[in-house]
This record gives structure tokens, C-alpha cells and sequence, in this order.
């Protein structure tokens, strides 16, 4: 699904914290996103995009299980997959060249996130 500005709407966040997941639900959704699932860990969000078939995941860095780099990289080995955007709470600076090595659209620091932010790296 998309938005009239070719922008991917359908959303699955992945964050191990709660509360963060649920900030992000709200704002995203306030800026017209559909969120359509949460995951707590690298192998849920794994399930989940199989289960949900989302346009774009915002997947955390740092996760219990798997970190956030290898997750993206699964999930950009299927076929179509999502588009993904990294968050943390820390800068991109922070893990060197990871970022730019790494299958994603962006990275948006958790502080810095809203949906013209997304829109911005998913274009």
C-alpha cells in the first residue's frame, strides 16, 4: 500500500521496548501510516514481515536476539521485500560503516523520527 506521494503506508515497528513501539504507533499513525504489527526481537519481526507483508519495517539497532543488521539483511534477501529503516537511540556515527554497508533505506535516530522523516529516506 502505498500513499498518494508513492510513499509506503503499511508499517511494521520493531523495538524491544514497549513504550517505544508505542510512541512510534502513535506518531506514525498520526502522520498517516498504517501500523500493521509490532515485534519485540530480531526473529519476530522476521515472522512478522513473512506474516504481514509490510511496505516498510523501522527496525531498532540494538535487539535482544539478532541485531538489527543481520535482520535486515534476511529480510532484504527475500524476494520483494520491505523497505527497511535502522533507528537507535544512538547516531549512525556510532556504527561506523554498518549503516551505509547495510541493505536499508536510511537510518533516523529514535529522537528524530516522524513520519515526513520516513517519507524523506523511503522516496
Amino acid at each position: 500500500m502505498q500513499d498518494n506521494r508513492g510513499v509506503p503506508t503499511s508499517v511494521l515497528i520493531v523495538d524491544d521496548h514497549p513504550s517505544f513501539r508505542l510512541s512510534a504507533r502513535r506518531m506514525l499513525e498520526a502522520d498517516g501510516y498504517a501500523v500493521i504489527g509490532e515485534a519485540e526481537d530480531g526473529a519476530a519481526a522476521i515472522a512478522a514481515v513473512d506474516d504481514l507483508d509490510p511496505d516498510l519495517v523501522l527496525l531498532d539497532v540494538q535487539l535482544p536476539d539478532i541485531d538489527g543488521f543481520e535482520v535486515a539483511s534476511r529480510l532484504s534477501a527475500a524476494p520483494d521485500p520491505p523497505a527497511i529503516v535502522l533507528t537507535s537511540t544512538r547516531e549512525s556515527s556510532d556504527f561506523g560503516d554498518a549503516v551505509a554497508e547495510s541493505p536499508v533505506r536510511g537510518f533516523v535516530t529514535k529522537g528524530e523520527l516522524s513520519g515526513e522523516a520516513l517519507a524523506a529516506l523511503i522516496r
